[in-house]
């Protein structure tokens, strides 16, 4: 226990390690007060209800994926779910479609031109958010 104790002592007198803790745990609890948040204009009376009836189902799922959030309502409901289905869906197109093959051939061999891929990926990510706000 002392080790312990001593170490996260050591942690903590290292500049960079204390802000990147420091900046996690900020970012963390930044998260968990917006799940906490709930969307205007949605009755969680009636998300609760539909909740109950199809628990086990996709809903719950996307509740579990989500944190808990989606059952709350809440601003961070959909979390980074957008993004991660737009970067699944141009690494496929990466497949099928001849532009992003170039692309992403041109990504590989220049080294440092791996921004071009992810910028293709956010696009589609934010019409998502904005397609599920409104």
């Amino acid at each position: 226990m002392k080790n312990l104790i001593q170490t996260i002592r050591n942690i903590f007198k290292i500049e960079d390690l204390r802000v990147r803790i420091l900046n996690t745990i900020f970012f963390l609890l930044i998260y968990r007060l917006g799940t906490h948040i709930v969307l205007p204009g949605v009755d969680p009376q009636q998300l609760a209800n539909l909740q109950n009836q199809t628990s086990g189902g996709v809903l719950g799922l996307l509740d579990m994926f989500s944190g808990g959030a989606f059952s709350h309502s809440s601003i961070f409901a959909l979390g980074i779910m957008p993004y991660i289905s737009a970067s699944i869906v141009i690494q496929l197109m990466s497949i099928a479609v001849p532009y992003f093959q170039k692309l992403q051939k041109k990504v590989k061999a220049v080294g440092n031109g791996s921004i071009k891929l992810p910028d293709c990926s956010q696009l589609p990510s934010q019409l998502y958010k904005r397609q599920d706000t409104s």
